[in-house]
């Protein structure tokens, strides 16, 4: 089956060459705890049978400096994809999206607007913070997905920026904790994300194991949401290495939790969507 893992992170080896410059100045304890460079996390892969990665810029290591996974873009571009990080309120924010995406090869960007931690603070205001208009409007107009780290009760605010940006296309990264509240929506904004058509949600350890803990089980909110949002909006991501145990390990962890879905359903969670979103070709895999 082709899989396409949306969401790993990768570590160099060489902290000359790639120095550690973690947003809020604190770098995270699973990068120092568990590190694993672009060979470890290919080696990972092909062990899990995943034979497509987007690689997301580890930003609490390298902050908005995409360096290390922009030149392993480079080195594998038939296995890889990346998402950057860019500093949204920087009036050159703009220049420095072309760059990494033009220049470098990336395919997306990140923004974590909230992560449920004080150690990489909320940009400006949030995401409606003015100064982020010129980059809403370039990823709308370019229609580059946009990953948001962040809250339900955040998604009112997103609703707006999709009325208002028609082209801006926005993945859930987590499944942006959604609520778990017997009969509550998973989102306030349900309806007005649902009826865009522009919005992803992505399926990782952290969402997973949060329902588990807070409402039992994963399951019924993940078959809510593929309900809700269709399987060609959903895909998954392991969260490798930043979520403890081997990428297949996470993968299990995430489709186990699937609900029953035809051929076709589950091929696009599992890779379709994600190469749809990301412009990925199925490819042979392995080094």
């Amino acid at each position: 089956m082709f899989r396409v893992d949306t969401h790993t992170h990768i570590i160099s080896p060489d902290p000359a060459a790639y120095p550690a410059a973690p947003l809020g100045g604190h770098r995270s304890d699973w990068s120092r705890e568990r590190p694993a460079d672009i060979d470890g996390l290919l080696r990972e892969a092909d062990a899990a049978g995943a034979e497509h990665l987007v690689v997301v810029q580890a930003s609490t290591v390298y902050g908005f400096d995409n360096s290390y996974v922009a030149d392993q873009l480079a080195r594998r571009p038939d296995r890889l994809s990346g998402v950057c990080s860019v500093d949204f309120l920087s009036p050159k924010a703009v220049d420095d999206l072309s760059h990494w995406i033009d220049e470098r090869g990336f395919s997306g960007v990140r923004i974590r607007a909230a992560d449920g931690t004080t150690a990489v603070p909320t940009p400006g205001r949030g995401l409606d913070d003015e100064r982020m208009a010129p980059v809403w409007q370039f990823l709308s107009d370019r229609r580059v997905p946009v990953c948001v780290q962040m809250h339900a009760k955040h998604t009112t605010i997103l609703a707006g920026l999709l009325d208002q940006y028609p082209g801006l296309t926005v993945v859930l990264d987590h499944a942006a904790r959604p609520d778990l509240g017997d009969g509550t929506p998973p989102y306030p904004a349900l309806a007005r994300l649902r009826d865009s058509g522009r919005v992803f949600v992505k399926l990782t350890p952290p969402a997973v194991l949060r329902a588990q803990r807070e409402a039992g089980s994963a399951a019924p909110v993940i078959r809510m949401l593929v309900e809700e949002f269709g399987a060609d909006h959903v895909l998954w991501g392991s969260n490798f290495p930043a979520s403890a145990g081997s990428l297949g390990e996470l993968a299990d962890l995430v489709l186990a939790q699937l609900p029953a879905l035809d051929d076709a359903q589950q091929a696009l969670v599992t890779g379709g969507t994600a190469a749809r979103l990301y412009g990925v070709t199925a490819a042979a895999g392995g080094e």
